[in-house]
């Protein structure tokens, strides 16, 4: 598909590829040995007498008949698209990057201008070709496979508007002369079947964004793709399957598809295809010639049977497959989730073309489970299919990166070898046609023996009806005497019965009145009684529910009372790890009071051998003010660096950093790092920008002393989360590895890998981290060598391996670790049976933490880092390492299989 003033998808088109068409005869080897030269040319040798005969110019011979398959070189023809309205300008005063030899079969790709590769292609269309030529060089010998039984594959492959969509999926509704490979192959497969004996089936897909949905029902938008692990053939059973008897019927169906498709307007293309589609027709053919003869009706039954056979069919399937076209980001444009689905289309076709490679070098394993789309063209390439590819390109030397990519993707594709079968089966559902014919005919028989039996069935019930009839009248007869007899002894029954119960009426008259006078008050006595329980019934469900209530009431105040006795023994339980806590605190102050006490008595000696420099910014009132504060508390007792920060105050010690005496700033920045040493000052010192001046102290100061102490302060300060963010917002990464590249001293690299460290443990600051530097600054700072320095650099690692872990198990960070793409891994290694315990401790975890991530094993194995591991889970010291190995080693597919191979017991 063009962009810009070139071709459009389902509407109008410019400068279309029209020309006149070439015919050629063409005689392909199925299976070259060189499909591709470099400078230089050699010819396609091979022999076709195997193959059916095809059309002029075709990719490739016919359908091989052998059952047990015979190999078949994947057929690649590339086609140049004209240049469109926007190339003709932009690029006017340039010449294209390619030019085609199509009598040669050849390609030349312009490195400058003096400078060209030649390539060699199974067939070379121009842009001059038309539809119906690249139809019968492309697609007409896969076609006619698919009718002999074979399965078949047409894909397009290319940059994004070179053509691919018009190439197979154009309609051609305008003008008939630019029906594309989809309508042509449909055309010629409804020509050669037989809607009384044959079928064709129809499904139309799209892959986008690696969810498999179905064009013709846009509803089913996940379809699961299933493998037969043993025959290899992949099938769809959630698609759309549409029967197609005409070819009205399959244009419809095309154009609902297409319109369903999913599509964007990028730099590149006006209506680029977000999607890859695919066009799979199922092709079911009956094999002349092996029909039995039906039977006659009144043939010996044993004959009909034997003659009745099943029929043999075969079984074709056509794949046309429209590729999404690859893209650069940067050339292309596209921005949210736009930018998602080039992303998507990429990562697929980037699958694609690892899997053709695995396949183009022979190598043991083809990553076809990497992608859908690798899934669904399992059987295109290294299967049992015919496959045609073309690849489309443009000639804006712009883009010639792009159509480099995509000719070197062709020529890999040419290496490929499938090994096509045929598809034959029996029919047993046309046997079974037939069976019921027979079963007919048996019925029928059947049925006129049955009339014969119901005849003689009816005669003999005649007569025993007959029979039954005249016994009938006479029981009839007899039955209505009997009936005459009873019923006159009745009637006289009845007439004494009614006489002798009017005597008892009149007798039992007088005793009944008084009875129901009797009943009418116990009645009375009843309703009576009722009421009154009644009334003390309600009274005792009022009084439960009073009870009930009061007892519910009880109950609400004892559980407030409960929870707040809790509350008070958790407030006196807190009360109490307070002050414990206090206590700890006081009793660390008090040591590290005695320290401070011995740094301010030597800043005062150093302060009263020699005047101090001009201090800037009112700082000559402050600096007095500090020695006369040493001074004051001599007479044998040292000064207090707290008490100086009482009583001289924080933000005045700050100042005292920007001081221009040397030994000024030095005595400074020193109880800085000492006030920073307590965690709670390290608050009071960033927000009164402590740590602002400490990073300008690194930056400007050349001062070995001023950075060993402002890096060892730096890092107190990188102990708080808060302040990680701050010093990395601050450029201290930076600042940090500067100082680490000119220092000389192994403390102030000790420092410097101690601040770096502790920023290595923040989760957050991972990118930001390794972006600035501080991943190769740990690296610059090994070469010391020094074991204190290299024991805080392998801390900080093993922070930043614990961190990746955790993110990855999350699944918030995918891919390698940022230790090994910046190169960590051998000194990992180096040093990961190191004399040094802490060392050894901190890369030991490092390199479980980094194997537990998949992504890593494959660098892991190289490096050497497996055999460290397996050394760790049998010889570390340290039982919850030597766990935490044994299972990242046992929980790893990659590592299990490489200990398999090398035949570790592990």
């Amino acid at each position: 598909m063009a962009s810009g003033g070139g071709i459009y998808r389902n509407g109008t088109h410019r400068n279309s590829l029209k020309g006149t068409t070439t015919t050629a005869t063409a005689s392909v080897n199925s299976n070259p040995s060189k499909p591709a030269v470099k400078n230089k040319s050699s010819s396609l040798v091979g022999a076709s007498s195997a193959l059916r005969k095809s059309s002029p110019g075709s990719l490739g011979g016919g359908a091989a008949k052998d059952d047990a398959g015979v190999p078949g070189r994947v057929r690649v023809a590339v086609r140049l698209r004209p240049r469109n309205a926007e190339e003709s300008v932009a690029d006017a005063d340039f010449a294209d990057c390619v030019e085609l030899q199509p009598e040669l079969k050849r390609l030349k790709l312009r490195k400058n201008n003096w400078d060209t590769d030649t390539y060699e292609f199974d067939e070379v269309l121009t842009e001059f070709a038309s539809q119906k030529r690249v139809y019968e060089v492309v697609a007409k010998p896969v076609v006619e496979g698919v009718l002999d039984g074979y399965n078949g594959t047409i894909m397009a492959y290319g940059q994004t508007g070179t053509g691919k969509t018009y190439t197979l999926g154009r309609l051609g509704e305008e003008d008939t002369a630019n029906r594309g490979i989809m309508v042509r192959a449909m055309e010629d497969i409804l020509a050669e079947v037989t809607p009384e004996r044959d079928s064709v089936s129809v499904s139309y897909l799209q892959l986008y964004m690696e969810s498999l949905q179905d064009l013709l029902d846009p509803t089913n938008d996940n379809i699961s793709i299933i493998e037969d692990h043993k025959s290899g053939d992949v099938s769809l059973p959630g698609a759309t399957l549409v029967e197609i008897r005409d070819q009205q019927s399959c244009l419809e169906l095309l154009r609902l598809g297409e319109a369903h498709r999913h599509a964007a307007n990028t730099k590149l293309n006006t209506e680029s295809s977000r999607s890859h589609a695919l066009l799979m027709v199922h092709v079911k053919r009956s094999v002349k010639g092996r029909e039995p003869a039906h039977p006659s009706e009144n043939g010996n039954n044993m004959n009909m049977a034997k003659s009745l056979r099943p029929p043999l069919v075969r079984k074709g399937k056509l794949v046309v497959v429209d590729l999404a076209g690859s893209e650069r980001i940067d050339k292309s444009g596209n921005e949210g989730h736009t930018r998602e689905e080039a992303k998507s289309i990429n990562l697929s076709l980037s699958a694609l073309g690892k899997c053709i490679n695995a396949l183009a070098e022979n190598s043991a394993h083809v990553p076809v489970r990497d992608s859908k789309l690798t899934r669904l063209l399992r059987d295109s390439f290294g299967g049992t299919a015919r496959t045609s590819l073309v690849i489309t390109i443009g000639p804006s030397p712009r883009h010639r990166g792009e159509t480099a990519s995509t000719i070197m993707f062709g020529q890999r594709a040419m290496k490929v070898e499938n090994m096509l079968k045929l598809k034959e089966e029996f029919d047993y559902k046309s046997l079974a046609q037939r069976l019921d014919i027979q079963l007919d005919n048996l019925i029928m028989d059947h049925e006129r023996k049955e009339k014969a039996f119901e005849v003689e069935i009816g005669r003999i019930t005649t007569d025993a009806q007959n029979r039954i009839s005249e016994a009938e009248r006479n029981y009839a007869d007899a039955m209505e005497k009997e009936r005459l007899k009873y019923q006159k002894d009745y009637m006289e029954s009845i007439k004494k019965f009614e006489e002798k119960w009017m005597m008892n009426q009149q007798n039992q008259g007088s005793v009944r009145k008084e009875q129901m006078i009797h009943t009418a008050e116990e009645v009375a006595e009843l309703n009576i009684l009722l009421s009154k329980e009644t009334s003390l019934r309600k009274e005792a469900e009022e009084e439960v529910n009073n009870l009930k209530s009061q007892l519910a009431q009880m109950k609400m105040s004892e559980a407030s009372a409960n929870s707040e006795i809790l509350k008070l023994r958790k407030m006196l339980e807190g009360e109490i790890s307070q002050k414990e806590k206090l206590e700890g605190e006081i009793s660390m102050l008090q040591s590290q009071l005695l320290h401070l006490s011995f740094e301010a008595d030597e800043t005062r000696r150093r302060l009263d051998r020699g005047e101090p420099g001009k201090v800037t910014g009112g700082l000559d009132s402050l600096i007095p003010q500090v020695k006369l504060k040493l001074k004051d508390s001599g007479n044998g007792e040292k000064a207090s660096v707290a008490k100086l920060f009482e009583q001289v105050g924080l933000q005045k010690i700050l100042s005292l950093l920007e001081a221009e005496d040397a030994d000024v700033r030095i005595h400074a920045v020193k109880v800085v790092a000492n006030l920073a040493a307590e965690e709670t000052n390290q608050q009071k010192i960033v927000e009164a920008g402590g740590l602002k001046s400490l990073l300008m102290l690194l930056g400007n100061s050349e001062d070995e002393t001023i950075h060993r102490v402002a890096a060892g302060a730096i890092a107190n300060l990188a102990m708080n989360e808060m302040n990680q963010e701050l010093i990395i917002a601050q450029g201290g990464i930076s600042l940090l590895s500067m100082t680490a590249t000119n220092a000389k001293d192994p403390q102030t690299l000790r420092m410097v890998a101690g601040a770096i460290a502790n920023l290595c443990g923040n989760d957050k600051l991972q990118t930001k981290l390794r972006g600035e530097g501080g991943v190769k600054a740990f690296l610059g700072i090994v070469k010391c060598g020094h074991p204190d320095v290299l024991a805080q650099v392998a801390r900080g690692i093993a922070n930043f391996a614990k961190c990746e872990s955790r993110a990855s198990s999350q699944g918030s960070k995918t891919g390698r670790s940022l230790l090994i793409e910046d190169g960590a891994l051998p000194w990992i290694v180096q040093n990961a049976n190191s004399d040094a315990p802490p060392i050894r401790r901190h890369i030991e975890l490092a390199l479980c933490h980094l194997a537990q991530n998949e992504m890593n094993a494959k660098d892991m194995i190289k490096e050497g880092a497996l055999w460290e591991l397996v050394r760790i889970s049998q010889d570390c010291p340290r039982e919850d390492i030597r766990t935490l190995a044994h299972r990242t080693l046992t929980s790893s597919p990659t590592f299990i299989a490489e200990l398999r191979q090398l035949q570790i017991d592990y």
